[in-house]
């Protein structure tokens, strides 16, 4: 059997890097990239012309313009504008060119603010979503509806199976450790080392602590994304509706967020006291995946959040270093490496 060649849209985001690193480990030399400098995804004409000249097999879709709350408030216009573009153009694109398999990337955003806990697939589009992300959560669902409305339409005549997972919150390898754009590990990360190097006696969290949340460790969500992909069409389609196909992935159990910031201080090495700011906003109480249909198929996360703080401590470290040596004048600032992928 010919290998097939695969595409995988955002590599040097998180989830995209570590989704090659997967594909290398299984022995899958057939891969294809671009940086977003050699090709804007939400330039529709260039898109094209890239599906025409390298005819891919399968694609994962990982490429998104992503940020925290701050980033999401500022910036929302772009943040529903690119993703919309990005994600009509592969996929149209992929189909126009005849490729059959098709993996798309989404997000818990996707579901209601007060989406009943653990969140289950069925929850998509019952209620009004969290306000802050609600551009990019939007235009995560019209991914999945894309996939979906694309499989109706042309699964039978031309083969498409276009597939969507959608994952809990992520860390590790490749995170984007900016001050005011990253997610809450990768942020607890720089500030408790910040307080390290200082010598600093107290670190200041806000809200109570007393929320929940889930964390998977990336390439734990690589390896579900292979697998997504990779289900024989009768059991994926066993498990999921032609309108409600996409599949949670989940770590399985959440933590609160003062469990979390000793976790994070710990791997870090933080000596000091971790204090909570109950004046400031806790957000959603908790939000946990119900992994449930994944976990029947057969896939289970496997590395712990122990074991996968200490990996991401050290690419913080590792990053700063890079960043401080293509840059002296920057000493002990993290660059954003990151061209706007997962």
């Amino acid at each position: 059997m010919t290998e097939p060649k695969i595409y995988v849209a955002g590599h040097q985001g998180m989830v995209g890097s570590a989704i090659v690193r997967n594909l290398q480990q299984q022995g899958q030399t057939s891969i294809v990239t671009r940086t977003h400098a050699e090709l804007d995804l939400a330039n529709q004409a260039a898109v094209r012309a890239f599906f025409e000249a390298e005819k891919p097999d399968q694609v994962y879709l990982a490429a998104a313009k992503v940020g925290g709350i701050h980033a999401n408030n500022t910036y929302p216009a772009e943040f529903i504008y690119e993703n919309l573009m990005m994600q009509a153009n592969v996929i149209d694109a992929a189909f126009s060119n005849g490729v059959k398999k098709l993996l798309f990337l989404g997000s818990s955003c996707i579901y209601p603010k007060l989406a009943a806990q653990p969140m289950r697939e069925d929850a998509l589009l019952t209620g009004p979503l969290e306000p802050t992300n609600e551009p990019y959560a939007i235009a995560k669902i019209a991914g999945i509806k894309l996939c979906e409305s694309y499989n109706r339409q042309y699964g039978a005549s031309h083969g498409v199976d276009y597939r969507s997972v959608m994952p809990t919150n992520l860390y590790g390898p490749g995170d984007n450790y900016h001050p005011e754009n990253s997610h809450v590990i990768p942020a607890l990360i720089r500030r408790f080392h910040e307080a390290k190097l200082r010598e600093a006696p107290s670190v200041t969290i806000w809200g109570t602590g007393t929320p929940c949340r889930e964390f998977l460790y990336v390439d734990d969500m690589a390896a579900a994304s292979v697998f997504v992909m990779n289900l024989p069409k009768a059991t994926y389609e066993q498990h999921t509706q032609p309108m409600l196909s996409h599949i949670n992935v989940g770590y399985g159990s959440d933590i609160t967020i003062a469990e979390l910031a000793q976790a994070v201080g710990s791997a870090v090495g933080y000596q000091g006291q971790i204090d909570f700011d109950p004046s400031k906003p806790d957000g959603t109480p908790r939000k946990l995946m119900d992994s449930g249909r994944l976990n029947a198929l057969g896939w289970q996360a496997k590395i712990s959040l122990q074991d996968g703080l200490a990996v991401a401590y050290q690419d913080f470290l590792d990053s700063s270093l890079r960043a401080t040596t293509r840059n002296p004048g920057i000493q002990g600032q993290v660059l954003d490496d990151n061209t706007g992928t997962i």
